[in-house]
C-alpha cells in the first residue's frame, strides 16, 4: 500500500547541487564510480558507454592511494541491447553480456553470471549495477546539447490528460505517481533540467575523484560518491548521487541530485539511521520519496539490496534514491579495507 502524504509535506528540492565533493576525511575510504555515455556516431548510431570505479584509501596523514580500480567500455543500440562489451579487470564471463538488454532483467544476469563480483564488492559490479539507470536517462543529454530536441520532448508531453506518453509513466515511482504534475502535463518542463551541476572535483583535493572520460559532443555522466569511516563503534557513511549532461555552451545541467547520509553499528550492521537530502529532482513532489527511507532504519545493511526492492519497489520509493541506497551494500566491505595501512 502506498503512503500517500501531500506533496506540500516536503519542500520543493532547491535545486542547487552540493558540488564539488568534499576534501577526503582522514583515515576514510572513498569509493566513486561514473558512467559517462557519448554518441560518437550521431544520434542515430550505438551510444558508448564508459564507466569507472575506484577504491580511495585515506591515511591519518591525509595521503591516499588507489587500492581497487574496474573500468568497462560497451556499445549499445538504442533499444538498449547491448553489442559489444571490454573491461578491466575482465571477468571470464562478461561477453555474455552482449545481446542482453539494460533493464529490469540485466540486474538478474549479473547476479547469475558474476556472482564473485558481488560477493567481493568489486567497484567493477557498481557500474555494471548502474548501467540499467544510465541506459534509462541518457537520453536526457541530447534535449540539453540540441534544444529543438526538447522542444519535440515538451510537445510529446504536454499537458493532456489523454496524453498515452504521460500514462506510461504513472506510478513507476514516487515522484511520477497518478495525479501528479510529471504525469498530468502540470510540470513546467522549462524548469526541469535547469541547475547548474557544478564540478564534481574539488580543487582543494584534485585526488577526490578518479579520472572521467572526454570526449566531443552531447554527453551524459551519472556518478557517485561514497565516503566511509569509522567512529568507535559507528560507521559513517557520506554519499553523493548526480545525473548530469554536458551544455553546447560549456558547463553541466543536472537533472538528479541526492545526498545521503547514515550511521551503522561496526558490530552488528544494524543501520541506525539514514538521512536522505534531494538537491536537484524534476518535479516538486519527487522529495517526498525520502519519507518511505526510514522503513530500513533497524534492518541489516549488509541486506540493503533485497530491502530496497521488497520496501521501496514502484511508487513507494525513488528509482535514483533507491540506486544510491543500493550502493551503500558494499559498505562492509570497504570497512574492512580500513583497517589496512595507509
Amino acid at each position: 500500500m502506498t503512503t500517500q502524504i501531500s506533496s506540500a509535506s516536503y519542500p520543493p528540492p532547491p535545486r542547487q547541487t552540493a558540488n564539488p565533493a568534499p576534501v577526503r576525511p582522514a583515515n576514510s575510504l572513498r569509493r566513486t564510480s561514473s558512467i559517462d555515455v557519448a554518441w560518437p556516431d550521431g544520434v542515430d548510431g550505438q551510444r558508448l558507454f564508459v564507466g569507472r570505479a575506484r577504491d580511495y584509501l585515506t591515511g591519518p596523514d591525509g595521503i591516499g592511494r588507489t587500492l581497487a580500480m574496474g573500468e568497462f567500455s560497451l556499445r549499445m543500440t538504442e533499444d538498449k541491447m547491448i553489442t559489444r562489451i571490454a573491461a578491466e579487470p575482465a571477468p571470464a564471463s562478461i561477453e555474455q553480456l552482449v545481446g542482453a538488454r539494460a533493464g529490469g532483467h540485466l540486474r538478474m544476469t549479473l547476479r547469475e553470471i558474476m556472482p564473485d563480483l558481488i560477493a567481493q564488492a568489486d567497484p567493477l559490479y557498481l557500474v555494471l549495477d548502474d548501467l540499467s539507470g544510465t541506459a534509462l536517462v541518457s537520453s536526457f543529454a541530447w534535449g540539453q546539447w540540441f534544444p529543438e530536441r526538447m522542444e519535440l520532448i515538451r510537445k510529446r508531453l504536454g499537458g493532456n490528460d489523454d496524453n498515452p506518453v504521460l500514462a506510461q509513466r504513472a506510478n513507476v515511482c514516487w515522484g511520477l505517481q497518478d495525479g501528479n504534475s510529471g504525469v498530468t502535463g502540470g510540470a513546467s518542463l522549462e524548469n526541469v533540467a535547469d541547475a547548474d551541476a557544478g564540478h564534481l572535483r574539488n580543487p582543494a583535493d584534485p585526488e577526490g575523484w578518479h579520472e572521467f572520460l572526454e570526449h566531443e559532443g552531447p554527453g551524459f555522466r551519472r556518478a557517485r560518491r561514497i565516503d566511509v569511516t569509522r567512529d568507535g563503534n559507528l560507521i559513517r557513511i557520506a554519499s553523493a548521487f548526480q545525473d548530469s549532461a554536458k551544455l553546447r555552451e560549456g558547463g553541466r545541467v543536472a537533472i538528479h541530485e541526492y545526498n545521503l547520509g547514515a550511521t551503522v553499528d561496526a558490530e552488528t550492521l544494524e543501520v541506525l539511521s539514514l538521512d536522505p537530502e534531494a538537491r536537484i529532482l524534476p518535479f516538486r513532489e519527487c522529495p517526498g520519496a525520502v519519507h518511505n527511507v526510514a522503513r530500513l532504519v533497524g534492518r541489516n545493511l549488509g541486506q540493503v539490496r533485497e530491502d530496497v526492492l521488497e520496501m521501496l519497489r514502484g511508487p513507494e520509493g525513488c528509482t535514483h534514491l533507491n540506486d544510491a541506497l543500493r550502493a551503500l551494500a558494499d559498505v562492509p566491505r570497504l570497512v574492512e579495507e580500513l583497517r589496512q595501512p595507509a
